[in-house]
């Protein structure tokens, strides 16, 4: 890339286990420093500290907002980070019970 002032990602870490993800994310990170990036993801993680989080259902948005704020609202936001962080969380924070798959 020579040096776009917007950059498009589309699922750029979908396919990616976690340790790869992990240093592809750092180097996303770096590169979108000081411009305007469109991330389409479907891992949260990939936009945890998004300047700005758009929820879309159905071709629309529902819910829109920083990431903390996202989880205030309790919506579908919220809904997903519990299915993906859920269960680190729970073992983090001393256990609850987490079902089997």
């Amino acid at each position: 890339l020579r040096n776009p002032p917007v950059l498009i990602l589309d699922e750029a870490t979908s396919a990616l286990d976690t340790e790869s993800e992990r240093l592809v994310q750092n180097a996303i990170n770096r590169l979108i420093e000081n411009r305007t990036a469109l991330v389409v993801a479907h891992r949260l993680s990939t936009i945890l500290h998004a300047d700005n989080i758009l929820v879309l259902e159905d071709g629309r948005v529902t819910e829109r907002g920083k990431h903390d704020e996202l989880l205030e609202m309790g919506g579908r936001y919220k809904y997903l980070y519990d299915i993906q962080f859920g269960a680190a969380t729970a073992a983090e924070n001393g256990g609850g019970n987490i079902p089997e798959a």
